[in-house]
C-alpha cells in the first residue's frame, strides 16, 4: 500500500498534538477532488467548481490541495493530462491535436509545453521514441468513439434505419 499524504498543520485539531491526528474530513474532501478530477479529466474543469464539490472557497482549496498532495489543482491535473496523452501517443493512430482535445486541452501550444516541461521532449518526439518497431497502432476511429468524439447518431451520422418486418400472412 502507499504511504499517507502528508496532512497540514491547520488538519490537525487543536486538541491534538501537532502531527498526531490527521482530519479525516479533510482528507476525505481532498480525495472527492481528487477523484473528480480524475474522472472528469477529459472535460473543460474549472477550479473553482472542483473547490466547491470539495466543500471549500477556490483560494482556500488551492492552497489545501497543495499542502496534501504537494502540487497544485491546476499541475495535478495536468500532469494526469500529459499522462493520459502519453500513453494515446504511444498506442493511438491520432495527430498530436487530436490527442491534445481528447485529453482536455484547448490550446495546441500549451499542451506541446506542458508536455515538454513534463518529459523533456515534443510530443512528436515522444511518439517516436515510444513506438516500437511492428507494433500497430490502435486506430484513430476506435479511439475516438470510445473517447465520446463523435457519436453514431450524431448531426453527421448516416440515418441507418431498419429493414420493416414483412407483413403477416
Amino acid at each position: 500500500m502507499g504511504t499517507a499524504p502528508t496532512v497540514p498543520s491547520s488538519a490537525v485539531p487543536d486538541t491534538a498534538a501537532p502531527g498526531t491526528v490527521p482530519d479525516t474530513a479533510l482528507l476525505r474532501r481532498m480525495r472527492l477532488a481528487r477523484d473528480t478530477m480524475d474522472r472528469d479529466w477529459a472535460q473543460p474543469l474549472d477550479v473553482a467548481a472542483v473547490a466547491a464539490r470539495a466543500g471549500y472557497s477556490r483560494y482556500h482549496f488551492v492552497r489545501l490541495f497543495r499542502e496534501v498532495y504537494g502540487e497544485t489543482p491546476g499541475a495535478y491535473l495536468a500532469r494526469r493530462r500529459i499522462e493520459r496523452a502519453q500513453d494515446l501517443l504511444r498506442n493511438a493512430n491520432l495527430t498530436v491535436t487530436e490527442i491534445c482535445m481528447l485529453v482536455g486541452f484547448s490550446s495546441l501550444g500549451t499542451f506541446c509545453t506542458r508536455f515538454k516541461r513534463e518529459t523533456g521532449m515534443t510530443p512528436t518526439e515522444f511518439r517516436a521514441r515510444a513506438r516500437t518497431a511492428g507494433a500497430a497502432a490502435i486506430p484513430g476511429c476506435f479511439v475516438l468513439l470510445w473517447a465520446g468524439g463523435f457519436r453514431a447518431d450524431g448531426p453527421g451520422a448516416a440515418n441507418i434505419e431498419k429493414a420493416a418486418p414483412p407483413p403477416p400472412s
